[in-house]
């Protein structure tokens, strides 16, 4: 089987730190074994044909003979090897290059010794081990054929094989070998360096690709790649959770016809760039279209955004500027304030006053306390902090706020009655928030949702973009014409409330990307629902 292309080789035992991909290296392998047989096949060939090769096998043409077809036999033998991977690297490529230095050797001697000019063949062999092998062994290589062709000539002159010997060449050769060796060891090294280094580069690319996926995969914001025919070519989660789809649609009329319109549109001229959407699940989404050149093509990138995330950001500014308010007022008013509630204090423990002058007086402390309280609520917003998000578990957490609401109230605990969904939901919003939005359409459901006909009814359910939290109450509904003015500021029907629960409680809603909402019920109750953010802590803001 082919071996990993990821795999780094070190073939050299005495490498540090350096190595070649397994792809590379094979190839290499290759490419030697072919030049190894066709040499073994023109040794073979040229012996036995019929053009003038005297040269080849002139001293010993049965020595010849035998080591070009060793020669041949062992090529054919490691190709098997190479190809069916029977071998290791590292083994095979040594067996190749220490056979070359042996047989060449012979062959050399056979045709005449080192003057026949076959020891050139060896170099070729040293320089391969060096690319193939690299590391200290490359100078290993050319150590064993210093010494081959050394004892080649010690060998002749031993037995007067040739009519001269010639140690120097065999020196001068031996010193060719080493500075091939050399050069092929330097060229090996810097080699594996420059594949070290585009592997390094290639799996910096590789995480940087990955990290741009994950990014644009768990942003908050939906992005659409489309071309010029409204053909989605990629679509990240958000931007399916935001228009409520769980498969990639191909068509932008898949998810809106106003937004395949207002895309068109935007075609045609570019200053019509944003649309708002109202998608059937009623949530708003804000888009906008921008070019995205791609080489020769050019495609077109949608940005979806809830618009839930634009009225945090809204409300964090109203907050701000609401806190340098607030801060004049609670010197400018609180302290005239106190000074009249003192004095109408004194003034109602006049004995001699009449029952009409302590009827004034009394609607002096009413009103007083009434002002003071729109204060306290004011200065509530003001000192609001932006929105702490947690992943809070919607059913034990209900259960704990209803008895610690029902105990701070001294009111029984039959009085609501806590409806779950079967799943587990999750939402994320910040707890303090969250009690203080619940505090108050839990207030209004006592004060005006006539507790005494049965119990208020709290509704825990999922929805497709988190969860929801219903108080669903006994009264009999706000009239149509107060229903635009619910949540304003100082908006009240009654007397002696100061309008600014429900204001406030739909700021903070917003301040956490929650929507807090007003309808009737089938059998014409009150409800006021409050949906969450579904609890995603893997989801970049921007």
């Amino acid at each position: 089987m082919p071996p990993n292309t990821n795999e780094t080789i070190f073939p050299c035992p005495f490498s540090k730190g350096y190595g070649i991909p397994a792809k590379q290296a094979w190839l290499l392998l290759k490419v030697f074994l072919g030049y190894r047989l066709i040499l073994a096949a023109l040794f073979v060939a040229l012996f036995y044909s019929d053009t003038d090769s005297s040269l080849l096998g002139a001293y010993d043409g049965r020595l010849f003979t035998y080591s070009s077809l060793s020669y041949l036999i062992i090529s054919f033998v490691s190709g098997i090897c190479i190809v069916w991977r029977l071998t290791g690297y590292t083994v095979q490529a040594q067996l190749l290059i220490f056979s070359d230095i042996l047989i060449l050797t012979l062959i050399m001697h056979a045709s005449g010794g080192i003057n026949s000019g076959m020891g050139t063949l060896i170099a070729v062999s040293i320089a391969a081990g060096g690319l193939l092998i690299g590391g200290r062994c490359a100078m290993l290589f050319a150590a064993l054929a210093s010494l081959a062709v050394l004892g080649e000539q010690v060998v002749a002159d031993y037995t007067h094989s040739f009519d001269s010997t010639s140690y120097a060449n065999a020196g001068m050769l031996g010193a060719a070998f080493f500075t091939i060796a050399l050069l092929s060891y330097i060229l090996a090294k810097r080699s594996e360096q420059i594949f070290q280094l585009a592997d390094q580069q290639q799996q910096t690319i590789i995480k940087l690709e990955d990290l741009n996926k994950y990014i644009i995969q768990h942003l908050q914001s939906g992005i659409i790649i489309t071309n010029k025919q409204q053909a989605i070519q990629m679509a990240n989660e958000a931007a399916l959770r935001l228009v409520n789809l769980s498969a990639l649609p191909t068509q932008l009329n898949d998810i809106s016809t106003h937004l395949a319109t207002a895309f068109q549109t935007w075609l045609t001229d570019p200053e019509y760039n944003l649309a708002l959407l109202q998608l059937p699940n009623q949530s708003e989404i804000h888009s906008r279209f921008m070019p995205l050149p791609a080489g020769q093509e050019l495609f077109y990138m949608i940005i979806l955004e809830d618009i839930a995330l634009y009225n945090q950001q809204v409300q964090q500014s109203k907050l701000a500027s609401l806190g340098r308010l607030t801060a004049s007022i609670a010197h400018e008013i609180r302290n005239p304030l106190g000074a009249i509630s003192h004095a109408g204090q004194l003034l109602s423990e006049n004995t001699q006053l009449s029952a009409q002058d302590r009827r004034l007086t009394q609607i002096i402390q009413t009103h007083s306390v009434r002002v003071n309280h729109i204060i306290e609520d004011i200065l509530q917003l003001s000192r609001r902090t932006d929105s702490r998000r947690e992943k809070i578990y919607l059913k034990p957490w209900l259960d704990a706020y209803l008895k610690n609401f029902s105990a701070e109230h001294a009111i029984n605990n039959a009085a609501f009655k806590l409806l779950y969904a079967d799943e587990a939901l999750y939402v994320l919003i910040d707890p303090g928030h969250l009690r203080q939005i619940m505090d108050n359409l839990c207030r209004n459901a006592l004060k005006y949702g006539k507790p005494e006909l049965g119990a208020i009814i709290l509704r825990a359910f999922a929805n497709p973009q988190g969860a929801c939290i219903e108080v669903i109450d006994n009264g009999s509904g706000i009239s149509h014409e107060h229903l635009s003015h619910l949540f304003e500021p100082f908006f009240t029907t009654s007397s002696s409330g100061t309008g600014l629960g429900l204001y406030i409680s739909k700021e903070l809603a917003e301040l956490n990307q929650a929507k807090l909402s007003y309808y009737l019920t089938d059998d014409k109750r009150s409800c006021f629902r409050l949906c969450l953010l579904n609890a995603e802590p893997h989801l970049i803001e921007l």
